[in-house]
């Protein structure tokens, strides 16, 4: 049961002793196994040092993990997850047979060439959407939140997923801080605005940074996705961390993602990274429902003077050069900032407003791009 006192690493790597490593009859914590543990709070994530050969064999012993981990007290979720990231040759592990040095290792189906396929996570949500975006600083998560909050109204069954773990900011934008509950060996979302939502920022304080390394993240997102108890979805919103990187691969890797969203503002810089964005989501063959220009104008409240900040149209013109469809522009308010920061989406707040139903209309438009598109497969990605 969690306690509201964080566990130690050497309470938590006592405990991993109680596991044993089959190819050399020791703890796994003796045989070398255990490369890192992290705590955030509650939450825990622990890598086991593995080979790509080695990796369904230790299975098990990484699930045993998982679950002695889980009864130590104070901790309220624990991930783990194999890695390869060093050469094991000094280990303990490697002369028991576990690594050899220069193999490296990836995490879903296919990863690395070998290892077993895993089952793709969340078979009873519809439809899965990365709203993403290739720089920071477009107002991706606004519009995601205001797109999940729209889609609910429209009368879907929704879930919003911040897949940002370094900088969440679902629980800010939405007006959750608490944690949520644990049933069993399921994470309970909370629920904002006729959304579910999860955020590894419920589970840590606001300011506490998140400083984990790539799989710790991946094994982050997996939880996120496979041990919350979501339920039946029409559709499940994802906000994407910026960039193309670990949680891009993780998406595509561990679920059937029906498409991404690309968001962008109007200038040539944004719009050069959000050309890379359409190019990632295309390599990994994952369809690209749509673009949004976000800040596509500022239009003065007193006395309604239309003023193009940023440009204007350069998104929709660079959907029509990628042969993406254009989804919709949303205008620069404050009352999207306010409403924001409030904890309460524009969508929710202000239904009649401008941005309001600019966001509406995109959300029907992406429904419609949704329904005529078949659910991705989950491509095989070599990581070499």
């Amino acid at each position: 049961m969690a306690t509201s006192t964080p566990p130690t690493a050497e309470m938590l790597r006592a405990a991993l002793r109680g596991v044993a490593d089959p190819a050399s009859g020791q703890d796994i914590v003796a045989a070398g196994l255990v490369e890192g543990v992290e705590i955030r709070g509650g939450l825990v994530q622990v890598s086991l040092l593995t080979t790509r050969e080695r990796a369904a064999a230790m299975e098990p012993v990484r699930a045993a993990a998982e679950r002695t981990l889980a009864g130590v007290a104070g901790v309220q979720n624990a991930t783990v997850v194999l890695t390869a990231q060093r050469a094991p040759s000094s280990t303990p592990a490697a002369r028991a047979g576990h690594g050899q040095p220069g193999h490296q290792h990836g995490h879903g189906p296919g990863a690395g060439g070998a290892g077993p396929k895993q089952p793709l996570l969340l078979p009873d949500v519809g439809a899965i959407i990365a709203v993403a975006s290739g720089k920071g600083g477009v107002g991706k998560s606004t519009v995601a939140v205001n797109l999940a909050v729209a889609l609910a109204k429209q009368g879907l069954k929704v879930g919003l997923l911040d897949a940002d773990i370094y900088g969440p900011s679902l629980p800010r934008m939405l007006g959750l801080a608490r944690k949520p509950e644990v049933k069993g060996d399921r994470i309970q979302p909370l629920n904002a605005w006729g959304v579910k939502a999860m955020s590894i920022g419920f589970l840590v304080e606001e300011e506490t940074p998140m400083m984990l390394r790539g799989p710790m993240v991946m094994g982050a997102l997996e939880q996120m996705l496979g041990n919350v108890d979501w339920g039946a979805l029409d559709v499940l919103v994802v906000d994407m961390p910026p960039g193309t990187g670990d949680a891009q691969l993780t998406m595509s890797q561990r679920v059937a993602l029906t498409g991404a969203v690309i968001v962008s503002t109007p200038q040539d810089i944004a719009l050069i990274d959000a050309r890379r964005g359409v190019r990632a989501f295309e390599r990994v063959k994952v369809p690209v429902l749509g673009i949004v220009e976000n800040m596509s104008f500022y239009c003065c409240p007193n006395c309604n003077h239309r003023v193009e900040l940023f440009g204007h149209g350069g998104a929709k013109a660079e959907a029509h050069r990628l042969g993406a469809p254009f989804l919709g522009e949303v205008p620069l308010q404050l009352a999207i900032r306010e409403t924001g920061d409030s904890g309460t989406p524009i969508t929710a707040a202000q239904p009649d407003s401008e941005p309001a139903k600019a966001f509406a209309e995109i959300a029907a438009k992406l429904w419609q791009q949704v329904k005529a598109k078949k659910p991705a497969t989950g491509p095989r990605i070599v990581v070499s």
